[in-house]
């Protein structure tokens, strides 16, 4: 029996050809399903894609799996029919999100925009900085992401605290962040966007941050409340480092542009040479392993 795999690229049409029992079909989003994908049990949308794509999935009467090249899931829980497994890219870009993270720390603590600023003006500006070493960092995640983070952070000598849903071992519990979020120099968000963590920075969460601290927001941009954010930004109280905004992308003339402190990036954390072979590398597995017919080892239960 062969399974037909609905796929967004050449890259992945080769990766799932190479899989027995597999039949890969390319799609191009926005446009006609091509022959066949009537036929599809495993759809695999693009990277970061929206709506549009979630769509697709009420067109394909077969459909059994949705496989994503991404960890984020929040576009897709609770949007494809009822039947339909929902499996994320767990492990695929965590080193590369925490690389993002551990730059932008580097980045303002060791003050390179003003140094680049200063070089555009020719003017040599020789003063001591701050250092990543010895910094307490607090990140709010317990996942791949988080740990891989932990692992960078440790070698520039910094202090790490994980906090999780539930704690155990070496992580906290989510209940203990008010009182934990005093104690850091930079808190990092690295949490899924569900009920429970939408909208979870909000004024009081911000407001217990310890004064000159950062917020380093890798999840996904609901998770900060960004009026709060940029009233407590005005005030040079806190800084923020941002690769993702709520809205996004966010739109010219938003007052979180010249906010003082904060320093945005266009959602690239995941997004770096060799995203692409690290997605379908994890994607590749879980299809093989539904082919084979157990159950993928990264589905979305809830809202996970």
């Amino acid at each position: 029996m062969t399974v037909t795999v609905l796929v967004p690229d050449d890259y992945g049409l080769a990766a799932v050809s190479r899989l027995e029992g597999a039949r890969a079909v390319r799609f191009r989003l926005g446009e006609a399903l091509p022959d066949g994908a009537e036929e599809a049990e495993v759809l695999v949308p693009g990277f970061l894609v929206g709506h549009e794509a979630v769509h697709m999935t009420w067109e394909l009467p077969k459909l059994r799996l949705v496989q994503l090249l991404t960890a984020g899931a929040e576009a897709w829980v609770g949007r494809v029919p009822e039947g339909v497994q929902l499996s994320i890219a767990r492990g695929a870009h965590g080193a590369s999100t925490a690389e993002w993270a551990l730059t932008g720390l580097l980045t303002v603590y060791r003050e390179f925009i003003e140094f680049a600023q200063a070089q555009r003006e020719h003017r040599w500006t020789q003063h001591h900085t701050d250092t990543l070493s010895g910094k307490r960092i607090l990140i709010v995640g317990a996942g791949d992401l988080a740990r891989e983070l932990e692992r960078k952070l440790v070698a520039f000598d910094a202090t790490c605290v994980k906090v999780g849903t539930h704690a155990r071992e070496d992580i906290r519990g989510v209940g203990e962040l008010p009182s934990l979020l005093g104690d850091f120099d930079a808190v990092v968000m690295m949490v899924p966007v569900t009920a429970a963590t939408t909208g979870m920075v909000d004024a009081e969460f911000l407001a217990r941050m310890t004064d000159g601290a950062i917020l380093v927001n890798a999840a996904r941009g609901p998770v900060v409340q960004t009026d709060a954010l940029v009233a407590e930004l005005q005030t040079g109280r806190l800084r923020a480092i941002l690769d993702v905004t709520d809205p996004e992308p966010l739109p010219a003339g938003h007052p979180l542009w010249d906010a003082p402190g904060v320093l945005i990036t266009p959602h690239v954390g995941g997004s770096s040479r060799g995203s692409q072979q690290r997605g379908w590398a994890i994607a590749t597995e879980q299809i093989r392993r539904y082919l084979a017919g157990a159950a993928p080892e990264n589905l979305v239960h809830g809202e996970y």
